[in-house]
C-alpha cells in the first residue's frame, strides 16, 4: 500500500510475457541475463521514441553534424547488441534441445520453418533474430507505456476501477488464473482497456510507409514514392466516430445492452497489411496483465495528492509523467 513507482515491475513482467511466448520459458528479475535483455529492449525503445531519430531517417547526412544524437545512437546500439546476444544464446540453446513436431514456443516454430530448406523462403536466422529484436523492443516499451496509462486512469476513474473488479469477481473463479479468451465473458473490462488504448493513444503519428504506386485518394493525387504518416490523432479523435472524443468514455465500446462493440475507427496499432507485428501479443499481454492486477490491487493516489497529471510528454511515444501509485490489496 505505499507510493511506488508502477513502471519498472510492470516493465519487467511485459518482458517476462514476451519472454515466455519467445523462448519459452520466464526469468527471474535478479537475473543478469533478464537485466541484459530489460536494458537493451528499454534502451532501444527510449531512443526510437525520440524524434531524433525519425529527423535522421528523414535527413541522413545531418547524423555527422549532430554529436550528441552520434553519442546517443553508440550507447543505444551497445545495449542493442547486448540484447541481440541474449536472443543468439536462446536460439543456440534451443537448436540443442529442441524436438521437431513438438514446438515449445515460438523459436521452436521458427526452426520448424527453417528445416523446411525452401531456398526463396525468407526463414533465415538472422531474420529470426531480427523479428524478435522487433518483438522486444517495440513490444516491451509500449505496453509498458499503455499498462502505466491504465492504472493512471484508474485512479482518475475510481468508478470504472470498481467496477472491472466487481465484473472480475463475479465472472472469474478467484481459484483461476485469467486467460485471454476470457475477455468474451468480460465484456466492460474489454472496453475500458479498448478505450485506454485510444484515450491514450501513445503514438499520434503511426510508423511512416511509402506510397508504390501512383494514386488518387479522395480526390488527391499521390505520387509513387511518397513518404506517409498515417495520423492516429485524426481517427482516435474523430468527432464524427466516438461521442466523446476527448473524454474517458468506456461505453465508447459497449452498446445499449452491455455487451462489447468494436469500432471501426478504433486502430491504435494502425491498418492495413503492414499493421503493427506485434499486435496479437500485445493485445494478450494488456489483457492478461491489466486485468490480473485490478482483481489483486485496488489503486488509488498516495495520500496529499489530489489529483493526476494525463498530460503526456511529448515525443515519438506519449507517455505520462512519472507518478506514484499505492497499489492496495484487496
Amino acid at each position: 500500500g505505499r507510493p511506488m513507482d508502477p513502471s519498472l515491475p510492470i516493465l519487467s513482467s511485459v518482458n517476462n510475457v514476451i519472454a515466455a511466448v519467445l523462448f519459452g520459458h520466464c526469468f527471474s528479475r535478479e537475473a543478469e541475463t533478464f537485466q541484459r535483455l530489460l536494458k537493451g529492449s528499454q534502451a532501444m525503445a527510449e531512443f526510437q521514441s525520440t524524434f531524433w531519430p525519425q529527423l535522421y531517417d528523414t535527413f541522413p547526412s545531418l547524423l555527422k553534424h549532430l554529436s550528441p544524437v552520434l553519442t546517443r545512437s553508440l550507447v543505444a546500439l551497445k545495449h542493442l547488441q547486448d540484447l541481440r546476444t541474449v536472443i543468439k544464446d536462446e536460439i543456440r540453446n534451443h537448436q540443442k534441445s529442441w524436438v521437431p513436431g513438438e514446438p515449445r514456443d515460438f523459436i521452436d516454430a521458427y526452426l520448424a520453418q527453417m528445416l523446411k530448406d525452401d531456398p526463396a523462403s525468407t526463414f533465415k536466422e538472422t531474420n529470426m533474430v531480427q523479428v524478435i529484436t522487433d518483438l522486444f523492443i517495440a513490444g516491451s516499451d509500449t505496453t509498458t507505456i499503455t499498462l502505466c496509462w491504465a492504472l493512471l486512469y484508474m485512479m482518475m476513474y475510481p468508478e470504472v476501477q470498481e467496477r472491472v473488479q466487481e465484473e472480475l469477481d463475479a465472472v472469474i473463479d478467484p481459484s483461476r488464473t485469467i486467460e485471454y479468451k476470457d475477455r468474451a465473458i468480460l465484456p466492460y473490462t474489454n472496453a475500458v482497456l479498448h478505450e485506454i488504448l485510444r484515450y491514450s493513444s501513445i503514438s499520434a503519428v503511426g510508423v511512416m510507409r511509402k506510397c508504390t504506386q501512383d494514386t488518387i485518394l479522395q480526390g488527391f493525387p499521390i505520387t509513387k514514392g511518397t513518404l506517409i504518416f498515417p495520423n492516429m490523432f485524426s481517427v482516435l479523435y474523430d468527432k464524427e466516430q466516438w461521442a466523446t472524443p476527448r473524454k474517458f468514455n468506456p461505453g465508447h465500446f459497449l452498446d445499449k445492452d452491455g455487451n462489447f462493440v468494436n469500432r471501426e475507427a478504433f486502430m491504435p496499432f494502425a491498418a492495413g497489411h503492414r499493421v503493427c507485428l506485434g499486435e496479437g501479443l500485445a493485445r494478450m499481454n494488456l489483457f492478461i496483465t491489466f486485468s490480473s492486477l485490478l482483481r489483486a490491487f485496488t489503486f488509488r493516489l498516495p495520500e496529499g495528492v489530489k489529483e493526476a497529471d494525463d498530460r503526456p510528454i511529448t515525443g515519438f511515444i506519449l507517455q505520462p509523467h512519472p507518478y506514484k501509485t499505492c497499489a492496495i490489496p484487496r
